[in-house]
């Protein structure tokens, strides 16, 4: 009985030392990767204001679409006022904000290809927990600094958006924009990994991205679309990345299937994580280790 006690212990104290080892480990990563996205902050902090260009450009070419003549506008599109239209458009983009993973799917498909990937099969580091804490830490710097124009351009378009939500919407949209992440993470990594069985990955992700584009509610909401094609769309992973976010704050999804589709994109959330874990441990038994 002692002897049993004894084996139970050291496997909980293993068990721990494993945990501890690991969230040192992800700690080490995110501090080094925030220290890395600093070094050339002054780079940074110009190239996030200029993507907010067309951000404005985007508000002109709005007003210009519900424009009749001079003095009119189009009351309504498709159930969106002007005003409406606005209010979608950058609450689409802080969730972009969220869910873009520039250069994630061709940095895995590079290092796959020039044989950089390596590194993660003869060091103790998981390809997809340090590419998740290196986009982790990417996002944090990136949030830090759009802020200020963020806050400038919702201060300057607050009269567009409607009443202030109750908690319950502002808890399920905190909680869509963090999961958007997830789906955005997993979705862009997937095209990367499937480089262990096509070295390049270009067109296959230049495919993703005009996909992304319009049934992630980027372009246009998803609403507009007739309603056979919406329901076609409805449960696909994309939407979750801009449209969803959007939907929620504007209050356009019905307060009794809110929940319901946070469900479904935890879901998918889920299996995208299967997916990813499947592809690289297939992918990383067929490697050849080329390259460099």
């Amino acid at each position: 009985m002692s002897q049993q006690n004894t084996t139970r212990k050291s496997a909980l104290v293993a068990s721990c030392e494993a945990v501890f080892s690991s969230v040192y480990i992800s700690w080490i990563i995110f501090k080094t990767c925030v220290a890395e996205r600093l070094v050339y902050r002054g780079d940074f902090f110009f190239s996030t204001f200029i993507r907010f260009l067309p951000i404005v450009t985007q508000i002109f070419l709005w007003h210009k679409v519900y424009s009749i003549g001079t003095s009119k506008q189009i009351e309504s599109l498709n159930g969106y006022s002007y005003e409406d239209m606005v209010a979608y458009y950058l609450l689409a983009m802080v969730a972009r904000a969220f869910s873009s993973m520039p250069g994630l799917a061709s940095g895995i498909g590079n290092d796959i290809r020039d044989g950089s990937i390596k590194k993660y099969v003869i060091q103790p580091i998981d390809l997809l927990g340090y590419l998740f804490w290196h986009r982790m830490a990417h996002k944090l710097v990136y949030y830090l600094i759009a802020t200020i124009p963020f806050a400038v351009v919702f201060y300057f378009c607050s009269s567009y958006f409607p009443t202030t939500p109750s908690a319950e919407v502002w808890l399920a949209f905190v909680l869509s924009l963090l999961l958007g992440f997830l789906v955005g993470f997993l979705l862009e990594a997937l095209i990367g990994l499937i480089g262990f069985w096509f070295l390049e990955v270009s067109s296959l992700l230049f495919i993703y991205m005009m996909f992304n584009y319009f049934l992630s509610g980027h372009m246009i909401p998803l609403d507009w679309l007739p309603g056979p094609i919406f329901h076609a769309i409805e449960y696909l992973p994309f939407k979750y990345l801009a449209y969803f976010p959007a939907a929620i704050f504007l209050e356009k999804i019905p307060e009794q299937n809110l929940w319901f589709e946070i469900g479904v994109e935890c879901v998918w959330v889920l299996a995208l994580l299967l997916a990813n874990r499947v592809m690289l441990k297939r992918g990383l038994k067929r490697y050849g280790a080329y390259g460099g």
